[in-house]
């Protein structure tokens, strides 16, 4: 193959905890649940003759492709594969930027496995997870293709899950757009918690994740209370979104989006109409119950 076209799916944070802050480095343990999202970006990735990497991309301005994950996770895979050849790296972004949806994440995995497939599946799987967990928290659970799954640690620590059933949902993102860096959703949360405390255990049942209803009551987003705090407009259109009588409502991630999921169709559409696009943005989509696919040719 010479070139291949992949999705790169969103994510929700069906649950987010967040454990501890490792001393000195100031890296923060976690425990989450994943679930895929149909809202996906697309990479087109082309074989080229030199051993460099470029990207254009089709949406926003991403800033420097140097800081770009795609950009990262491809160099990786030349790496490893010996450098035979380079690629050029197409990307068409529909995941909003910095709403805590995954996309740049969720890009760089499509990017591992978009480029491993160009040198043929020289990387052996295991070491695209080892990359994948370098490049960021949520990478390795893009990378793992799972719909769902457990993670620990700062994401890394992965058990699948069986995909609760496929449901419609409702992405909403305050207008004026807000962006929300996950560092600084870190930092708010920290300086909420100066000496934060041993949390206690959550009995984690997998039965729980068969429905939305039981979802739904498993917990919240530690991230909540310190994003709407800085930011009262992404509360209220939570607290709107909430009124809509979804199964489950979060705030994505570090933020932010806030998301919904219903029980059909109709109760999505019906919560669509009724918060109308005047004071923001809403998407319409789906949660997915199978695993992500892989590269195709194209």
């Amino acid at each position: 193959m010479d070139r291949v076209r992949i999705a790169a799916h969103a994510k929700l944070n069906l649950l987010l905890r967040i454990l501890a802050r490792e001393a000195p480095a100031g890296y923060h343990q976690i425990e989450t649940a994943f679930a895929l999202l149909e809202l996906a970006d697309e990479l087109v990735v082309t074989r080229t003759a030199a051993g460099e990497v470029s990207v254009r991309v089709n949406g926003p301005d991403l800033g420097p492709p140097e800081q770009n994950l795609a950009v990262r996770a491809a160099r990786a895979v030349l790496e490893a594969a010996g450098h035979t050849f380079g690629v050029a790296i197409e990307l068409t972004k529909r995941i909003p930027v910095q709403a805590g949806l995954g996309g740049g994440s969720s890009d760089a995995a499509a990017a591992l496995h978009a480029v491993n497939a160009l040198a043929g599946n020289a990387v052996p799987r295991h070491e695209l997870f080892h990359f994948a967990t370098r490049l960021g928290a949520d990478v390795a659970f893009f990378a793992s293709g799972a719909p769902a799954a457990l993670a620990w640690g700062r994401g890394e620590r992965l058990f699948r899950l069986p995909a609760p059933p496929a449901a419609p949902a409702l992405v909403a993102l305050a207008l004026p757009p807000l962006a929300v860096a996950t560092p600084d959703a870190y930092g708010w949360w920290d300086d909420m918690h100066p000496e934060p405390a041993a949390r206690g255990p959550l009995l984690l049942d997998a039965d729980a994740f068969t429905g939305w209803g039981s979802i739904g009551r498993l917990g919240g987003n530690d991230f909540e209370i310190p994003v709407f705090g800085k930011h009262p407009p992404l509360r209220a259109l939570y607290e709107r979104l909430a009124g809509t009588h979804p199964n489950w409502v979060r705030l994505c991630g570090s933020g932010s989006a806030v998301a919904a999921v219903y029980a059909n169709v109709a109760l999505r559409d019906d919560a669509a109409m009724v918060l109308g696009e005047k004071h923001q943005r809403l998407i319409k989509t789906a949660t997915r119950s199978v695993a992500a696919p892989g590269p195709e040719a194209g």
